[in-house]
């Protein structure tokens, strides 16, 4: 097995949500995504394995930048909206 490490394994990189802007706050919604997929699975074997049918397929990629869609939302809320 080819385990990540576990510094791919925080949950919340950073241990905060709190960000300068509206950008940095949505670059930390992917990480926190790519986070989530990393503890679900931690074999990068079979994580690129299966980029290879995800990548391609319509649904798969909306249903990736709706669960970025709702960590961004929580990370704005935590900011106050940048406000």
């Amino acid at each position: 097995m080819n385990i990540l490490p576990d510094s791919e394994l925080v949950l919340i990189p950073g241990e905060s949500l709190l960000t300068r802007t509206p950008e940095e706050g949505r670059a930390l919604a992917i990480l926190i995504a790519q986070h989530t997929i990393h503890n679900i699975q931690p074999d990068l074997d079979i994580l690129e394995a299966g980029r290879k049918l995800y990548s391609v397929d319509p649904d798969s990629l909306i249903a990736a930048s709706q669960v970025v869609a709702i960590e961004f939302q929580t990370i704005a809320a935590a900011n106050n909206y940048w406000r």
